[in-house]
């Protein structure tokens, strides 16, 4: 009797069967996203270069580009068994009895034959070598694509670190925004007290420090979400109590001295998803020269070799059997020709792929390449924004505390102080990431989470074009 597919009714949810759905034991969940022995020890503390690590392990898009590479590479090389003969051995083994009639008696007789068969393709006009070339292309493509997934994931890290430290950040300095307005009430309220301010500015500074709480609490509740976002970037649970090291988000901000020039070439050299789409170009081509050989005769070489022993010849008899053959293609109804026209279409498609992928590694070098110099300037204004905002602050603050300064200066200062401050984590976290994205679209990002992009240290010249 089958198994119910479906819900009787819209309305009634599906029972499954007994034994459709898994049961995950507590050995299971254990192994799922674990840490590494090397790095428990220091789960408190992960440099960069360790998280990264530990998300290439844990990825499931490394391991799936990884048995993908692996799985071509074995079929390049069960493809390589073309250029070799094939050798077979068989053995047969008869027992037979025939019956008696018209005067002859029964006969018993066992018969074996051991025999061994070698056949072997000596020319095929290209059909061979395509097919083999056409499966190196593709192991090399399966590679190759395995690398891009590892720059994807280091980036995709990358990104989730710079991100938690960032919220991280954000979070000290609204704590300080917090401990200001606090500060700025009791000031408040002691004036009040002697008779120089209002209840209203009692009232607008405890508004400011509630504002100041609720900003908080919002920050930590994005620096719990930026945590558990790293967490599932690493492939870990994200109640892991780990955490994370500050040194490799504290690099200076500085110019690019690389040229954008010099990246785009580095890129169309290194970029390995460009030289996938090449290999899969060369697989197309060698395609073409696999089905066109459908086209022309072939030949082809067999031996037979056995021995038989029998009931009559105990002691054996040798037999063999050599052909050559030469195959002929004649008619087809034309469908050798049409698959040739499919292979060479298939091969003008996967150029025109291929051309459209190196067009857009040139694209999106030339993008992030400007886009971190964008971010570069960003965060030399940003620094200005705060150095004034602070100074505007604590202007503010001292004429409010002499008596000159009304309540409602003061806490435009603050606020514009608490805006700066936020804004220069945010311009210190996409200067970050544009260093990040520029290294993965150039290709140099290396498994540490580093690259070879080279910064100046003269932060007044402009970066080269």
């Amino acid at each position: 009797m089958g198994v119910r597919g479906a819900s009787p009714a819209p309305q009634v949810p599906w029972t499954p069967p007994e034994g459709a759905v898994q049961r995950v034991t507590a050995s299971d969940t254990a192994t799922l996203g674990a840490v590494p022995p090397d790095l428990a020890g220091r789960i408190r503390r992960l440099t960069l270069a360790e998280i990264v690590d530990l998300g290439l392990r844990n990825n499931a898009a490394t391991r799936l580009a990884w048995a993908n590479a692996e799985a071509a590479a074995s079929a390049y090389g069960s493809e390589r068994g073309a250029w070799l003969p094939t050798i077979d051995g068989d053995v047969t083994a008869v027992r037979l009895k025939t019956a008696a009639s018209q005067g002859r008696t029964a006969v018993e007789q066992s018969v074996l034959t051991p025999s061994v068969t070698l056949s072997y393709l000596l020319l095929d006009f290209g059909g061979r070598s395509g097919r083999v070339g056409g499966a190196r292309q593709r192991a090399l493509a399966a590679s190759f694509t395995h690398n891009a997934v590892i720059q994807d994931v280091i980036l995709q890290v990358q990104v989730a670190y710079f991100q938690y430290l960032a919220n991280r950040a954000l979070l000290e300095a609204q704590r300080t925004t917090l401990e200001e307005s606090d500060t700025n009430l009791i000031a408040a309220e002691e004036r009040r007290r002697v008779g120089v301010a209002t209840i209203a500015d009692v009232l607008q500074a405890r508004t400011a420090t509630s504002q100041a709480r609720l900003d908080l609490q919002s920050v930590e509740g994005s620096l719990q979400t930026s945590r558990g976002a790293l967490a599932l970037s690493l492939g870990v649970p994200a109640n892991l109590p780990y955490e994370v090291d500050s040194t490799a988000a504290e690099v200076p901000v500085a110019a690019l001295a690389d040229s954008v020039d010099a990246l785009i070439a580095a890129a169309i050299q290194g970029r390995p998803d460009l030289a996938a789409a090449r290999s899969q170009v060369e697989a197309a081509r060698a395609g073409v020269r696999e089905v066109r050989s459908n086209l022309l005769p072939r030949l082809g070489f067999v031996a037979t070799g056995g021995r038989t022993y029998a009931t009559t010849i105990p002691d054996g008899a040798d037999s063999y059997n050599l052909s050559l053959g030469l195959t002929i293609p004649l008619f087809s109804g034309f469908s050798r020709r049409y698959d040739v026209r499919i292979a060479q279409f298939e091969a003008e498609a996967a150029a025109a792929r291929g051309e459209s992928v190196r067009q857009q590694v040139v694209f999106q070098v030339f993008s992030a390449y400007y886009a971190l110099q964008t971010a570069t300037g960003r965060v030399r204004t940003a620094d200005d924004l705060l150095r004034s905002a602070q100074q505007s602050s604590d202007v503010a603050r001292g004429r409010y505390r002499a008596g000159v300064g009304s309540v409602l200066d003061l806490l435009a200062a603050q606020s514009a102080l608490a805006s700066a401050r936020a804004q220069r984590v945010e311009a210190r976290l996409a200067w970050s990431v544009s260093l990040a994205q520029l290294a993965h679209d150039a290709g140099i990002l290396d498994t540490r989470g580093g690259s070879t992009l080279r910064l100046t240290t003269d932060t007044t010249t402009a970066p080269p074009r």
